[in-house]
């Protein structure tokens, strides 16, 4: 059977030719979307300026897409039982698109949500202990956590009381995308990761500081939840909202921190590599830009508990050998590690073009080390840090060879075959390899 045309012509336009496409190139940008194309929402004035939503989606508020809704799951302590994880992959099957995803947030939604479906999915949902009470509780439980957290380490402690916090009738008012990171660690590993309030161990007690800031308040771990939540409030009060958007290192640019929060350093310690492999906590494994088969969900299910990591993959708890899938990434060196990529056109209205076949396009020709994100549009979803970046537009792709889809390009307009010669060019010359 052959493949659709829109597909035909989205693979067309990546290689820069007219109407046929090689079999080889179709090997290294094969279109794995089973969506049919979607009329943009976005008029030809607007397309290159994305909407800007302000918020997460959520189960009990799912976010619309060209694919139908986004519910997100948000599991607790980043964890899913084997019986609910079997259950979340059933759900998927029977009401949404078969293939997961796993964010950044350590979150794990489902796309293709029909409305008429969407009313059983949540009663789905409810019956696995995988929703909140109500969505503005859902929506202030950003917590972000260490997929190696221990029973020992008060991660579970601390985010219980957190969660208990941010669901009470005095919780502080944030907005959508405001969140904590739990990183009690012997190192810390989620500095990279989004949060505005960050926890993370220091000594024999916690550290608690505002993300951007050089300085915190270190407390006994049985006062952390509070202090970040005061931290929370201040935050509010000082106008770090405005128009129900806002993040934490906005606002210490233009407001000095409360006198707590000023008297201890925050320690520099080396960069988190995220990898694959095995770890105390068990096997770490990876999935091409974070999709996960509902097929291989209830497999993974049946050998262990499941923690999503912030890499878009997960920790089989407790397991030390890697399960043979042939849709796990278990190899540190897998090309497939080096590249990020959002859905793209057209399962996004506000993706300019397809943005996962040209990824896996160029994963074999990054040099080891470098990696590289491509991104439908100017936000930048799936990756916000600074490398080799591909933004999509109404002309080809534009390249920053280190930045992120907010930055000026480095070229613009380029096919696939344009991508792959710059990248030759520049490889014996990049700074950031």
């Amino acid at each position: 059977m052959g493949a659709p045309s829109y597909v035909c012509q989205a693979v067309s336009r990546l290689v820069g030719h007219s109407g046929v496409f090689t079999e080889g190139m179709v090997r290294y940008l094969r279109v794995t979307d089973a969506h049919p194309p979607v009329q943009s929402h976005l008029s030809p004035s607007t397309a290159s300026e994305p909407r800007i939503q302000g918020w997460c989606p959520g189960a009990l508020r799912p976010m619309p897409s060209g694919d139908g809704l986004v519910v997100r799951v948000r599991p607790t302590l980043g964890r899913l039982t084997p019986l609910q994880a079997q259950g979340l992959a059933g759900l998927a099957q029977q009401y949404a698109s078969p293939v997961l995803e796993l964010t950044s947030r350590a979150n794990l939604q489902l796309r293709g949500v029909c409305p008429d479906s969407y009313p059983a999915l949540i009663n789905g949902l409810r019956a696995l202990g995988l929703l909140d009470e109500r969505a503005d509780v859902e929506a202030r439980r950003n917590l972000l956590l260490s997929p190696f957290w221990t029973e020992s380490d008060s991660t579970p402690a601390i985010c219980d009381a957190l969660n208990r916090a941010l669901g009470a009738p005095d919780a502080p008012a944030l907005p959508g995308k405001f969140g904590f990171a739990i990183d009690l660690g012997a190192q810390p590993v989620l500095r990279e990761g989004s949060a505005d309030i960050r926890l993370e161990r220091l000594g024999d007690q916690v550290l608690v500081y505002a993300d951007g800031a050089t300085t915190g308040a270190c407390v006994p771990e049985a006062q952390a939840a509070h202090i970040a939540i005061e931290l929370a409030h201040w935050f509010v009060a000082s106008g770090g909202v405005i128009n129900g958007r806002g993040r934490m290192a906005s606002l210490i640019q233009r407001h000095a921190l409360p006198a707590p929060f000023t008297t201890t350093p925050v320690p520099e310690v080396p960069a988190h590599t995220a990898t694959v492999g095995n770890s105390a906590t068990g096997m770490v494994i990876g999935l091409e830009f974070g999709q996960l088969p509902a097929d291989t969900l209830h497999q993974l299910a049946a050998l262990a508990p499941l923690r999503i990591t912030p890499w878009r993959g997960l920790v089989l708890e407790g397991l030390h050998t890697a399960p043979e899938l042939s849709e796990l990434i278990t190899h540190p060196g897998d090309a497939r590690l080096r590249v990020m990529a959002c859905t793209g056109a057209p399962g996004c209205t506000q993706a300019l073009g397809p943005t996962r076949a040209l990824a896996r396009f160029l994963a074999p020709l990054l040099p080891a080390g470098r990696t590289a994100h491509v991104s439908g549009c100017t936000k930048g979803c799936a990756h916000h840090g600074a490398t080799l970046t591909l933004l999509a537009s109404e002309a080809g792709y534009h390249l920053i060879d280190h930045g992120t889809a907010q930055s000026t390009p480095d070229a613009t307009s380029l096919d696939a075959a344009g991508i792959a010669a710059y990248l030759e060019q520049q490889q014996l010359h990049a700074p950031y390899v």
